[in-house]
């Protein structure tokens, strides 16, 4: 090979040189421009935008230094300032007992029995599920006095959920079953919602509780069917106690009204009672005071007047003393025919 023919001819070893390169050579202006348009860029990724339901949390490194409201705005970029932009006006929610996997329609869920099975007041243990709504209301607190708020924000377990938890075990631990099942659901839900308000004031967390539902409140599966008894009873037995309480409403009117009718008769008999006692007193005494000028007349005309109101409908004939013992053959004029005379 000629490389091997040259070391024979030359009798040493070739000399081993280095490539070169030429590097094109870049004016000075240029490369000011590009670290101009670098900085502009740089500069530009600290334009941000807060929404209208958001407030921009300004951060320097890692401390808070203002607090924007909606519009465009700038902070100096990575890594020395950045944005937070929670979103205050909207209504959060946490699912305690169970998952939401589709909304549907249908929706399904996904029941959570190691959060839903919890102890009543009378040591019964119950199946609750809750839904509990909230709002940010101070974006300070909520992004720096609790422990990762995306936890918050994705439903995962976070200080929303373990407080909303603990509020609901300690409410529901402190009432009957009857009152869980049946008679005060809506107190028991303004009872969490104002422990979980109070737990989370004393967090600091910034959050606002709005509302508190409970979704569904059963007992176990495996004593469902005694409890369905068990309602089934109470409900014939409130049915059986309105009825009588109707019943009772409708009688108890008609009672009084009947009652007040026969006083109303009792009264008006004893008015008439009176008023016919007066009058007959009245005329008793104009009778007396004519009797005491004339006694005989008076006595044979009271004699007559009560002949003829005692009996009515017979026809009467009057025979004074002096007629004789044996009364006078009467002629029947009024039942004979007339007869006419030429």
């Amino acid at each position: 090979m000629e490389w091997e023919e040259a070391r024979k001819r030359d009798g040493d070893e070739p000399e081993y040189r280095m490539p070169s390169f030429n590097f094109p050579t870049i004016k000075r202006s240029t490369i000011w421009w590009i670290v101009i348009v670098i900085v502009a860029i740089w500069v530009a990724t600290g334009i941000y935008l807060v929404g209208p339901d958001e407030k921009g949390v300004v951060l320097r490194f890692g401390k808070m230094t203002t607090i924007k409201d909606p519009g465009p705005h700038w902070h100096i970029p990575w890594p020395v300032e950045k944005a937070e932009k929670p979103k205050i006006t909207e209504i959060k929610r946490v699912e305690v007992g169970f998952r939401t996997i589709d909304p549907g329609p249908p929706a399904r869920y996904r029941s959570i029995p190691i959060e839903s099975l919890m102890l009543t007041g009378d040591e019964n243990i119950v199946d609750i599920d809750v839904i509990v709504q909230y709002q940010i209301v101070d974006p300070e607190k909520f992004l720096f006095r609790i422990r990762d708020p995306r936890f918050v924000q994705r439903d995962l377990r976070g200080t929303m959920m373990d407080a909303s938890e603990a509020a609901l075990r300690e409410v529901v631990g402190s009432r009957a079953i009857n009152d869980v099942l049946t008679e005060r659901k809506y107190e028991i839900q303004e009872d969490i919602k104002l422990l979980l308000q109070q737990i989370l004031d004393l967090y600091e967390s910034g959050l606002k509780v709005r509302a508190v539902q409970l979704q569904d409140v059963h007992p176990p599966s495996e004593v469902w069917d005694a409890f369905k008894d068990v309602a089934s009873a109470k409900e014939d037995k409130s049915r059986l106690i309105n009825e009588a309480q109707g019943y009772w409403n409708a009688i108890l009117p008609e009672t009084r009204g009947k009652k007040e009718k026969i006083l109303r008769e009792a009264e008006a008999y004893r008015e008439s009672k009176i008023k016919k006692a007066d009058g007959d007193t009245d005329r008793f005494k104009k009778m007396l005071a004519e009797y005491s000028k004339a006694k005989e007349v008076t006595r044979k005309r009271l004699h007559i007047e009560m002949m003829e109101e005692v009996l009515p409908e017979i026809e009467k004939f009057i025979i004074e003393p002096g007629a004789g013992s044996v009364p006078l053959p009467l002629l029947p004029l009024k039942d004979m025919p007339l007869q006419k005379t030429n």
